[in-house]
């Protein structure tokens, strides 16, 4: 299990939250949702969009026209989200879409995930780059084994900020004792598998009551409606307190006679920052240069932050390719050939030991075998059970592997970026699994040694 936090339930103030939000600079919130059938999931994203004006008006002109050949007496918001036909006509969501919308506050991007337990891949693969998760739960029926799933997910996957929406909040009369206890008991839910951040808030997406606009009909709750949360929480890490984590991604050699001796290293800044002197280390090689240029398509700089795409320049003549990484020379990345992680399988194909695979990490690929299955992990619960004989489709558990040659790795639990992973079918190239480094609920070294 994870470690058990104190991290108290937050309502907060609705002015606190948008005075927050106002200070900020525009930025961009990536989030997921996830709820149990019929809890309402999709009519919530869709009036996330309507009531933000991020519908088009043939969208919403074909959605009232299917709503009034159904019979119903207003537009059904959920049409906007559920795409797929057989979506529409089983009344769920089973495939992950992804939205984008904004506010003059902040840009958005949300990755409406299925919340069957048959569909866990869509929900990991929707949540994996998500700063931010939305669980709901129907204010009639409280916490399900569905949102016990979804929550862990989110845990397993270090989601820092969770939402409990407590929705169809019309059903029960708005009262406040129902939405209490639904929030308290989430809270222990939550806080018990290591989530930090919970946020609860009573809302109707059906009827808009505290999704954009504040409801008359709850006096009692004082927080922030769910998009003055979305629009306030701060999800930005500080890149100068993280080390430098730039996967080579190109090697830039124009040899033309403007720049006959350039040699530049393009790619992105995944963690921390770089400036122009900083002395930095090549892994996995493991030589150290110092940085003498930064440059952008808008021209040289001194120094680029996270999550800034540049081409570095070096002092010295190393030889450097895609899938190196550049990193703080004082903090490198953990070099290893013999890779320990959590997998969600994702392949139709079950994962076996001994079983070759191709690695991918950053910029890297490299082959591999799966040397041994060493526990599973209850999606539900996220208790540790003995090994099995094999992974199936939407199994999670730790594995270790052994590398051909070595990668240069952070634990998840430390570094998103730069400690996850994918394993890759090395016969069809379709991927088998999204992995974690190390023991992403307890930490853990993912083995092998710092690199000099």
């Amino acid at each position: 299990m994870g470690t058990t936090t104190t991290a108290p339930l937050r309502t907060g103030s609705a002015q606190e939250s948008v005075q927050a939000g106002a200070a900020r600079a525009r930025d961009l919130l990536r989030l997921a949702t996830a709820g149990s059938v019929d809890d309402g999931k999709s009519t919530l994203v869709g009036r996330l969009l309507h009531d933000t004006k991020s519908v088009l008006a043939d969208q919403l002109a074909a959605v009232e026209r299917v709503s009034a050949e159904r019979g119903l007496a207003a537009a059904d918001l959920a049409l906007l989200t559920d795409g797929l036909r057989a979506e529409r006509e089983q009344g769920i969501t089973i495939d992950v879409a992804y939205r984008y919308f904004a506010t003059d506050r902040r840009a958005f991007v949300l990755a409406d995930t299925p919340g069957h337990v048959q569909y866990t891949r869509n929900m990991v693969t929707g949540a994996s780059t998500a700063q931010l998760a939305v669980v709901l739960l129907d204010a009639r029926k409280g916490v399900l084994e569905q949102t016990r799933r979804h929550v862990s997910v989110a845990a397993l996957l270090r989601v820092p900020h969770v939402v409990l929406a407590v929705n169809k909040m019309d059903l029960v009369g708005y009262d406040e004792a129902t939405f209490r206890t639904h929030a308290g008991a989430f809270a222990e839910l939550a806080t018990g598998l290591g989530v930090e951040d919970v946020t609860a808030i009573p809302l109707s997406a059906l009827a808009g009551d505290n999704v954009v606009e504040r409801s008359a009909a709850m006096p009692w709750y004082d927080g922030p409606t769910l998009l003055e949360h979305l629009e306030a929480v701060p999800v930005e890490r500080d890149p100068r307190t993280e080390p430098l984590r730039f996967p080579v991604q190109v090697v830039i050699r124009p040899q033309t006679p403007d720049f006959p001796d350039y040699r530049g290293y393009a790619g992105r800044i995944e963690q921390g920052g770089v400036a122009v002197g900083d002395t930095v280390v090549v892994q996995p090689a493991g030589r150290t240069t110092t940085v003498v240029g930064i440059d952008t398509a808008d021209g040289p700089l001194d120094a680029a932050w996270a999550p800034r795409s540049v081409t570095l320049r070096l002092a010295d003549d190393i030889d450097i390719s895609r899938g190196d990484l550049l990193a703080d020379a004082t903090r490198p990345a953990t070099v290893t050939q013999d890779l320990s992680g959590t997998v969600c399988w994702l392949g139709d194909t079950p994962a076996a030991p001994r079983q070759r695979v191709l690695v991918r990490t950053g910029t890297r690929t490299v082959r591999a075998m799966i040397r041994s299955l060493d526990e599973g992990l209850d999606v539900t619960t996220l208790e540790r059970h003995p090994a099995p004989t094999s992974f199936a489709l939407n199994d999670i558990g730790r594995l270790t592997l052994r590398l051909a040659e070595p990668v240069a790795v952070d634990e998840y639990a430390t570094l998103r970026h730069g400690g996850a992973f994918l394993l890759v079918d090395e016969a069809d190239g379709m991927t088998l699994a999204a992995g974690m480094v190390g023991d992403p609920l307890a930490g853990g070294c993912p083995g092998g040694r710092p690199s000099a």
